[in-house]
């Protein structure tokens, strides 16, 4: 598959996907939705699913149960025509350590019809990574460029990078994640970023995906989902019930309460009562208020618009 039969539709979709290890749900009931071209970080902590998902997306997962589509076509897993619609990063960047960079690229070459042998080499030309020189050789950060260079020289239009820097220091991760948005830019690809670092992902991202406590707590774009949401001040004894729309999370003190809410177009929190003070909500405050809400009160988003449903689309219980 190639950038130019992707379609107009949008890059990602899951119906009712879930994966079972044994008794346990690893995912389940997760119905998403992922434009292409858009950047999407997908954050939430150890156990909230992220690997399970990707690993269904990219095929090396087979899911037991639900749809999974890339660019409209079902993403069957360990088949050659799945793999090859998709560039993948991981965290521990397999690699072998033996092999030269040129080695590593050779069997790149073995495994995937579509791959551009010139397109990676002139990355390490450009990053000054000798071809010749042994994987076991290179930095952690000229290990994550090998890394993926190979995933781009697939020529897939769909990137996951499942946590690819977490192992580096700021300055090389800086350069990796400058170095994938312009090929992103360059290149018109999707990206899928998995990361615990909310400053990485608000500076990056354009599609937020939440999971925490089990469920897909917030999907949609940014720029609205920050817009669906504000930081109001009130009186510590005033009921959730009585505020202007969903408390996604309530942090008290003495004599007041700040709370993340949730609105809606017909009941925004400016009309709420005049001696409350509402103010916007950052990216980070967004993200932690989700990460931070109750379990018993999780509640999924739309996967369109990021609006609240009637009840969960994911539950996660490991990985």
């Amino acid at each position: 598959m190639t950038h130019d039969d992707t379609g107009g539709g949008p890059a990602l979709r899951t119906a009712g996907l879930g994966k079972r290890y044994g008794h346990v749900w690893g995912l389940r009931d997760c119905t998403l939705t992922v434009p292409a071209g858009a950047i999407v970080g997908l954050v939430g902590p150890n156990g909230a699913g992220k690997t399970t998902l990707l690993e269904m997306i990219i095929g090396l997962l087979k899911p037991s149960e639900g749809q999974i589509e890339v660019f409209g076509r079902t993403a069957q897993a360990n088949t050659a025509q799945t793999l090859a619609r998709v560039g993948y990063v991981a965290q521990n960047r397999p690699l072998y350590p033996d092999f030269s960079v040129a080695d590593m690229f050779h069997l790149g070459q073995a495994m995937n019809p579509n791959w551009d042998m010139n397109m990676a080499a002139a990355r390490m030309e450009a990053l000054d990574v000798p071809l010749k020189r042994k994987v076991k050789a290179l930095s952690g950060g000229q290990q994550a460029q090998v890394s993926l260079a190979m995933a781009l020289a697939k020529r897939a239009p769909l990137l996951v990078l499942d946590e690819p820097v977490a192992s580096l220091d700021p300055v090389a991760r800086l350069e990796f994640m400058r170095e994938v948005m312009a090929q992103a830019a360059d290149g018109g690809y999707t990206v899928i970023l998995a990361s615990h670092v909310v400053s990485e992902l608000e500076r990056f991202c354009d599609f937020l995906v939440v999971l925490a406590h089990g469920h897909a707590q917030l999907i949609g774009p940014v720029d609205e989902l920050l817009g669906e949401h504000q930081l109001l001040t009130v009186p510590r004894t005033t009921p959730d019930a009585d505020l202007p729309g969903t408390a996604i999370h309530r942090t008290d003190s003495d004599r007041h309460s700040s709370v993340v809410l949730r609105t809606s177009p017909a009941t925004p929190a400016t009309r709420a009562h005049p001696g409350w003070q509402t103010e916007s909500v950052g990216f980070e405050q967004l993200v932690l208020a989700y990460l931070q809400r109750p379990a018993k009160g999780a509640n999924s988003s739309n996967p369109a618009r990021g609006a609240e449903p009637s009840g969960p689309t994911t539950k996660v219980m490991s990985r």
